[in-house]
């Protein structure tokens, strides 16, 4: 394995650490206008937060992990450099499984997020139907 091989990762690993900040930033926005709601009380905004705490958790071990996945591809070619091929090798290992663990914790945020639309949609059926 040469110096190359780890650098392939970093524009990925730079474009979803900018990914998630997207995803933060929306859910902050998401949460801050719920509160300034008049109906932040309602049952349908009650049975959504403990879907928006739980993400809230997700993006910030995402973020973690795909950082932490960051530092370690940087390590791995800084062993590569100084010509340590086992542990530049080890190194980028453990990059790839923060990046697959954040990658699953993305999903499972996404999952969560589509099950706060289903709320909405069903109280939107509920209000129509009425």
């Amino acid at each position: 394995m040469d110096l190359t091989t780890p650098a392939l990762l970093f524009p990925a690993i730079s474009l979803l650490l900018l990914a998630y900040t997207n995803r933060f930033l929306t859910l902050a926005q998401v949460i801050r206008q719920l509160h300034a709601s008049p109906e932040h009380g309602s049952g349908v905004v009650m049975r959504q937060i403990p879907g928006l705490k739980r993400r809230i958790q997700l993006i910030q071990y995402m973020q973690s992990f795909g950082v932490l996945s960051f530092l370690l591809c940087a390590l791995s070619m800084l062993a590569l450099f100084l010509h340590g091929e086992a542990a530049g090798q080890a190194l980028f290992g453990a990059s790839i499984i923060a990046l697959a663990v954040s990658l699953v914790l993305s999903l499972v945020e996404v999952l969560i997020s589509t099950n706060a639309l289903s709320i909405v949609v069903e109280d939107l059926e509920r209000t129509g139907k009425s």
